[in-house]
């Protein structure tokens, strides 16, 4: 609440005679912020002039979801999980106290950072949080196939219009409604250990380092193809640590070495605890087919499981000198891989959607022969050859 109070103070000391008026948004993005993001919207309006100036705009608030540094901190499953818990979670505090809310989601482009078909995400949103209005970042990397042919930015715009009116609908919000009262605890079941075998993971003393070995995380910051740099803070050398790595450098790294660790890593484990379960794979395919939260969830991760390739990303892991690490990633991969072919019942991945898995797998031998040709240079690179000694 005091940095939101703080913006508005500068806001005064940079043009005092009260004209600058400024709307205040907050970020939520890691987990902890998510979970009491309706508390410290209760501290912020409790401050002196804050809920004048609610009553000013008109009771609407705007509140931002960060999906990026969300998903780094707590994997993808668990921050989907709490991502979704929060929207429901700020609809229902807003309904409350009579507060026009606005939701606005920061999404990438990258599925590892809240990316993805956007008409499937906003049918997947909890009850109560679209209202007939959906706001969100459209980043540099989706711009252009988006919207650099007018036809298809038409479409896409149609789609997500369609969907904003859909999933307002007393209907399809009773649907939602009575979905999550029945797979939400569930949910957050499978969450917990997915967070689990996450953390397990990026916590493991050396993992940094190896991040730094069997991805080009060190070179990609050397390139002037980002709008900041690829940390907030320190020189960005291999071995800085993964707390100040920004998430868009982070995702694109593992997506170069052909892991999608940050778009699927953990949601086997989560899958795992449920299928398990007396009927436990039954009810994973019920949540499938009638919950759109969940139902987006998988389909994002069964993209990024699509164009991984096991094969290719251990030639890369095999740098990082870890054993250990590379078996973790290649069990969790299998388990992960098997689990949503499991709950989508379509016998493989993207099995129930032909025109999009044959453009994955036409794909595929272009990319293989540039990320052998990559792993040859790094390889050199770390053990100190420059490319015309490696010649």
């Amino acid at each position: 609440a005091a940095d939101l109070a703080a913006v508005r103070a500068l806001a005064r000391l940079a043009v005092p005679d009260g004209s600058l008026e400024l709307d205040v948004v907050p970020l939520f993005e890691s987990r902890a912020d998510l979970e009491r993001a309706c508390d410290v919207l209760d501290d912020y309006l409790a401050l002196p002039g804050a809920a004048a100036w609610l009553e000013g705009r008109g009771r609407r608030l705007e509140v931002m979801l960060g999906y990026s540094d969300s998903a780094k901190d707590a994997g993808f499953l668990s921050a989907n999980v709490a991502l979704y818990q929060a929207q429901g979670g700020l609809a229902a505090w807003a309904a409350a106290r009579g507060v026009d809310l606005v939701l606005f989601h920061g999404r990438g482009g990258a599925l590892g950072r809240g990316g993805g078909p956007a008409g499937r995400a906003v049918r997947g949103q909890a009850p109560g949080s679209v209202a007939g209005r959906f706001k969100v970042t459209e980043q540099g990397e989706v711009i252009y196939a988006r919207y650099g042919n007018l036809a298809i930015g038409h479409r896409h715009l149609e789609q997500v219009t369609n969907a904003v009116l859909g999933a307002s609908t007393p209907v399809a919000q009773a649907a939602v409604a009575a979905a999550e009262d029945r797979y939400l605890a569930t949910a957050t079941e499978m969450a917990f250990a997915a967070e689990t075998a996450w953390r397990g993971l990026v916590e493991k003393p050396g993992f940094a380092e190896f991040f730094a070995k069997v991805t080009p995380i060190k070179e990609l910051g050397l390139l002037r193809i980002g709008s900041r740099p690829a940390r907030r803070e320190g020189d960005g050398a291999a071995g800085d640590g993964l707390a100040d790595l920004r998430a868009i450098p982070w995702v694109f790294a593992w997506s170069q070495n052909r892991c999608n660790l940050p778009g699927w890593y953990g949601l086997g484990a989560g899958l795992e605890v449920v299928a398990h379960q007396p009927h436990g794979l039954a009810r994973l395919r019920e949540m499938y087919a009638e919950w759109p939260f969940f139902r987006s969830l998988i389909e994002n991760a069964e993209m990024s499981l699509a164009k991984a390739d096991p094969l290719v990303a251990e030639s890369y892991l095999e740098l990082g000198g870890r054993p250990d690490l590379l078996v973790a990633i290649r069990e969790e991969f299998r388990r992960t891989r098997s689990l949503v072919v499991e709950t989508t019942g379509a016998g493989r991945l993207l099995g129930h959607r032909p025109v999009l898995r044959q453009a994955v797998d036409l794909r595929n031998p272009y990319v293989d022969a540039l990320s052998f040709l990559q792993v040859r240079f790094l390889t050199d690179l770390r053990n100190g050859r420059s490319g015309a000694e490696a010649a």
